[in-house]
């Protein structure tokens, strides 16, 4: 009976796979084509494409909510963000309209034509290794002198069920070496809609996920005595959006 009841989630997460990758295939070409010749601006505007490709195709339909008033978002800055979903990336350029890169696990890495976006633009780190962490966040601050913001999940991996895991002091360090502000944003129920946790049985449905853009923390004058301040403030603000979302 359970696995009767899991049919419909199962055919919509297909559906949404085949939304990711016949668009992917189509689009990756120009995806190849704007990356090689360092065309940042415009891979997002791709990126963008294909995002809402994928969602109204799957009919998902994010919305974007502001913590004051709607705003354009600073550039370059840092966008940090809770992990509930492989939604949260899905959903970035709703909100972001500039070129920005990812910092994401290596493992990416071994995805055929994929990978080009950490070759080309995209940040990867190999999270068991110390080493390999700050390489990840000196690539990013090379990306931040030109121009690009970068953006990172703190928690350094997906929670079950939308819980707010305890923040890597990684982002709050270089928003203050390389001065610019760190915009908070919240995953309030992605996971509603597309679960990690097991392909068959975890959650997959349509709808509208909700998502909450904080305003800028100008990080201007901070030094590295800040950083557990920053991160402190960062962290409060996404576990006061949740706690308010889930009724806390």
């Amino acid at each position: 009976m359970n696995f009767l009841k899991s049919i419909p989630s199962l055919l919509w997460k297909i559906w949404l796979v085949i939304c990711f990758v016949l668009p992917f295939f189509i689009l990756f070409p120009f995806f190849y084509l704007t990356l090689i010749t360092k065309q940042f601006s415009l891979v997002f505007k791709l990126k963008r494409l294909w995002s809402r490709l994928i969602c109204f195709g799957a009919f998902l339909y994010p919305k974007i909510r502001y913590e004051s008033k709607k705003y354009k978002l600073p550039s370059p800055c840092i966008i940090v963000s809770n992990h509930t979903s492989y939604l949260d990336i899905l959903f970035i350029p709703f909100y972001i309209d500039h070129a920005a890169a990812f910092i994401a696990k290596a493992e990416l890495l071994k995805i055929p034509l994929f990978k080009y976006f950490f070759v080309y633009l995209d940040i990867p780190v190999n999270r068991k290794s110390i080493t390999g962490s700050h390489k990840a966040f000196s690539d990013a601050g090379k990306k931040i002198d030109e121009g690009l913001s970068i953006i990172i999940y703190p928690e350094g991996t997906i929670h079950d069920k939308g819980k707010l895991g305890s923040f890597k002091n990684g982002a709050f360090k270089l928003a203050i070496e390389k001065q610019v502000p760190i915009i908070p944003s919240v995953n309030l129920n992605n996971w509603w809609f597309f679960e990690d946790f097991g392909f068959l049985k975890s959650n997959g449905r349509p709808g509208f996920p909700e998502i909450i853009v904080g305003d800028p923390i100008i990080t201007k004058g901070m030094t590295e005595k800040n950083v557990n301040e920053l991160k402190e403030k960062v962290y409060t603000f996404i576990k006061l959006e949740l706690d308010k979302f889930n009724g806390k």
